[in-house]
């Protein structure tokens, strides 16, 4: 029996019981406060005080230090079942009314374990015949229905626990469907303002087109001097509008062909072709601007086979991207354009320069779209940022991928692995 102090109280009618009761209790060592009431009204009395921690003792008989008119809390009741002035089970159903919660023993004449066990079923814990009653029989009897008592409290207060957890659980999801439905929504509408900005790029690029190649056009024909010749100043001028023209074409068909990406109409169309030949062409293409900065343009191809299944257009835009940045950024030595296999069934095409280079930091951003490492009004270069985005996305719809190898000051190799053969 634990030595901690129990505070019980008895109820019976019989003052031999009850010393019977008591002297049993000091004599197994229980450390007890025992209240007494004779009869079922004094007990509710004492429990309604106790209830209201109010606690009137003037009647207990105390085996520790008597004090009158003390507090305390109250661990057991043991109930006699036949009471003066009420039956039993009346008794235990208006014990239970008061909401106190507490392990009750019946005590029961001889032959009275019939009754008892109904007494039980009405929420009692143990019945003892009370001449039965031993020192170690009432201890262990106390003992065990106060462990019972403890071990329900502990599981009803986990129950509540768990209860109460379940119930936030049940606010936390409602709360996190709520803010999922503001979400969906959230993205509904910013998926309509993608799709509107993607038709709006698309809408003005192509409409600027057209005033633009009729721009170059006229410039075109007045650079051959026809029908009557321009003076060195008069071809300086329009060759600047010729040139300044073709940049912000190109810039626009940039924008054109970045908002057909977005909006997914822009497909792959596998076709044969010799990959030698359209390395070789794109780069005579791009020559001029080399000489015009003194650069050395070179290809170094080691095809045994050049044939590729691809989209033509998706390679030569991805070449004309590559080398046309890679003569922009170098002010002296050379851009080289390299074409080798990495196994029979995958190419890779690399444009290596001597020229700025990337620092480390700008590596990952060069590949967003609008983004340049160089984010100033004061740069140097000029250009939309889209370049590397479009080249990025042509390369993966092709199968492919891109990576950058870079010395900040020694130049840069970006290097392009695709498919021999285009997989749908």
């Amino acid at each position: 029996m634990s030595e901690e102090q129990l505070s019980i109280l008895l109820v019976d009618d019989d003052e031999v019981d009850r010393l019977t009761v008591g002297r049993a209790l000091k004599k197994a060592g229980v450390t007890v406060k025992l209240a007494e009431a004779e009869n079922g009204a004094e007990a509710l009395s004492l429990l309604k005080n106790w209830k209201n921690n109010l606690v009137d003792v003037s009647k207990t008989n105390l085996f520790s230090d008597p004090v009158a008119h003390t507090t305390c809390d109250l661990d057991l009741i043991l109930l006699d079942y036949r009471l003066p002035d009420i039956d039993g089970l009346q008794l235990i159903a208006d014990i239970r009314a008061l909401n106190l919660n507490l392990p009750l023993i019946v005590l029961t004449g001889q032959g009275d374990e019939k009754i008892a066990v109904e007494i039980m079923k009405a929420g009692a814990a143990d019945y003892l015949a009370k001449s039965r009653i031993e020192p170690n029989t009432l201890a262990k009897a106390i003992n065990g229905a106060i462990r019972i008592h403890q071990a329900e409290q502990a599981a009803e207060l986990a129950n509540q626990r768990l209860r109460v957890t379940n119930e936030l659980l049940v606010i936390k999801n409602q709360e996190l469907e709520k803010q999922q439905q503001q979400i969906k929504r959230q993205n509904i509408q910013l998926q309509k303002a993608y799709n509107l900005k993607s038709e709006f790029l698309a809408t003005m690029s192509h409409e600027l087109r057209t005033p633009m190649n009729a721009i170059m056009g006229f410039s075109q024909l007045l650079l051959r001097q026809y029908p009557d010749p321009l003076s060195a100043q008069q071809q300086n001028l329009v060759q600047r509008i010729f040139n300044n023209s073709k940049s912000l074409l190109d810039m626009i068909n940039e924008m054109l062909d970045f908002s057909k990406i977005e909006a997914g109409k822009l497909k792959p169309i596998p076709q044969k072709f010799d990959l030698s030949n359209l390395i070789n062409s794109s780069v005579e293409e791009l020559r001029s601007l080399a000489v015009q900065k003194q650069l050395d343009l070179g290809t170094q191809i080691e095809l045994k086979d050049s044939c590729l299944f691809q989209d033509f257009h998706f390679v030569k835009r991805t070449l004309i991207n590559l080398i046309s940045n890679a003569i922009k950024f170098t002010e002296s030595g050379a851009v080289t354009v390299r074409a080798w296999e990495i196994e029979q069934t995958q190419i890779a095409i690399a444009v290596c320069d001597t020229g700025i280079g990337i620092a480390p930091q700008d590596r990952d951003k060069i590949f967003e779209a609008f983004r340049q490492a160089d984010q100033s009004f004061t740069r140097h270069h000029s250009g939309t940022g889209l370049g590397l985005a479009i080249t990025q996305s042509l390369v993966r719809m092709m199968g492919g991928e891109i990576s950058l190898q870079s010395e900040l000051g020694s130049g840069s190799t970006f290097t392009v692995k695709i498919p021999r053969r285009y997989d749908a």
